[in-house]
């Protein structure tokens, strides 16, 4: 029996083989097929930053990011790349944010602002899983920050007795960061992921799903640009 992530591959099986490289005004973007055909290889040359991301993923224009990729059949599945503004930000290294359990506290922070709600009866909790940096085989160094968002809402947040306001899980999601800096610039891979298929699921889909996921994590390089 084909496991969730590999069913949803199949689908999408039949794609490019060869690289393909796209202009976009001043960008050039290569997507290039990579050994066992499982990702694909995106290099953004104008900005500085390149990584892997599963092959059966589309990108979705708009989003707001950089760029931005999601699985087509489980949209709560999805991977962005965030750059600082080149006008306002001069980083010379990851190390500018301090040590990695501060970068993973503005992370998590930054995260919790951006998903701030303003319905009633929603509460949010959040916790930081890991923090750590790395040295990469191109000699930079990268902090990687992993953090996990749980969502409660009660579906009858104007009832007048506290029993009829009670709040249930409307989202569990595990979040992994990789920060790096080049070119003054604070680049962050995002990558979302739900921790369970659904509330009422027991299916674990970051678990189904995590060996992908820290590869496209090992691939996030920025580069020098012109």
């Amino acid at each position: 029996m084909l496991c969730l992530s590999e069913a949803r591959r199949n689908v999408l099986s039949t794609m490019l083989s060869t690289s393909t490289v796209f202009l976009f005004g001043p960008k050039q973007i290569t997507l290039a097929e990579t050994t066992g055909g499982t990702f694909r290889e995106y290099i953004d040359t104008f900005d500085g930053y390149s990584f892997l991301y599963p092959k059966s993923w589309i990108q979705v224009r708009g989003a707001g990011a950089d760029i931005f990729f999601r699985d087509p059949f489980f949209l709560d599945e999805n991977m962005s790349v965030e750059i600082s503004s080149p006008s306002s930000s001069k980083y010379m290294t990851v190390e500018d944010l301090g040590p990695p359990e501060k970068a993973a506290e503005r992370v998590l922070q930054q995260y919790l602002t951006e998903f701030m709600s303003t319905r009633l009866g929603v509460r949010r909790t959040s916790n930081i899983l890991s923090a750590s940096s790395k040295v990469a085989d191109d000699g930079k160094l990268y902090y990687e920050v992993e953090v996990n968002i749980k969502s409660f809402a009660s579906n009858n947040e104007l009832a007048v007795m506290p029993q009829d306001r009670v709040q249930r899980l409307e989202w569990d999601r595990r979040y992994l960061s990789v920060l790096g800096v080049e070119n003054k610039r604070l680049y962050e891979l995002r990558l979302q992921s739900p921790e369970l298929q659904s509330p009422e699921s027991p299916e674990k889909v970051f678990k189904e799903e995590e060996g992908d996921l820290r590869r496209v994590m090992d691939s996030f390089r920025v580069n020098k640009t012109a």
